[in-house]
C-alpha cells in the first residue's frame, strides 16, 4: 500500500515524488530599472511666469461707456410694418432702429427695459410714436432684444449716446 501525504506529487515511470510548489515553476523578481542620468545642461530660455487668469482680467481697463447726453423714462411700443422711415431708408423690422417725435435722426439711444433688465443700442431712424405716454417706437429686433414681446408696450429707461 501507498501512503501519500498532502503536497506531494506522484510521478509514474519510477520516479520519486517531489512536492508540489517544486513542480511548479518559481515567480522571477521584476527587474529594476537601471538610474536614470540627471541632465546636467541648464535650459537656455527664459521662461517667463504667466499671470493668472483673474489677475490679467483685472489689470485690463474697462471700455469707456458713451457719455450720456439725455436720459429719462417712459413707455415704448413696437412696429414691424414694412414702410419707408422719415430718414429716407426702407423700414427693417429685424433691425436695430426707432421712432422718436424730436430727436435728430441718426441718433443714437440705449434702450433698457425696465421689467428685466436688458438694454439694446438703437438708431433713431423714423418719427413717433403718435400715442400720449409713448416717447419711442421700436423695431420689432430692437423690442426682442430687450424681451417685449409678449407685451406690446413695455416701460423703458432711455439714454441719448450721440445726436444725430
Amino acid at each position: 500500500m501507498l501512503a501519500v501525504s498532502a503536497g506531494t506529487v506522484l510521478a509514474t515511470g519510477g520516479s520519486d515524488p517531489r512536492p508540489a510548489a517544486a513542480a511548479q515553476p518559481t515567480p522571477t523578481a521584476p527587474l529594476a530599472d537601471a538610474p536614470r542620468a540627471t541632465p546636467s545642461v541648464t535650459p537656455t530660455r527664459k521662461v517667463r511666469p504667466v499671470k493668472p487668469l483673474a489677475q490679467s482680467v483685472r489689470d485690463e481697463k474697462p471700455k469707456p461707456r458713451p457719455k450720456v447726453l439725455d436720459s429719462g423714462t417712459c413707455e415704448a411700443s413696437f412696429y414691424g410694418e414694412g414702410q419707408m422711415t422719415a430718414s429716407g431708408e426702407p423700414f427693417d423690422p429685424s433691425g436695430l432702429t426707432a421712432a422718436h417725435k424730436t430727436l435728430p435722426l441718426g441718433s443714437k439711444v440705449r434702450v433698457t427695459n425696465q421689467n428685466n433688465g436688458k438694454s439694446v443700442v438703437v438708431r433713431i431712424n423714423d418719427r413717433g410714436p403718435f400715442v400720449a405716454g409713448r416717447c419711442l417706437d421700436l423695431s420689432t429686433g430692437a423690442m426682442q432684444a430687450v424681451g417685449g414681446m409678449g407685451s406690446g408696450v413695455i416701460p423703458v429707461r432711455y439714454e441719448v449716446l450721440s445726436r444725430g
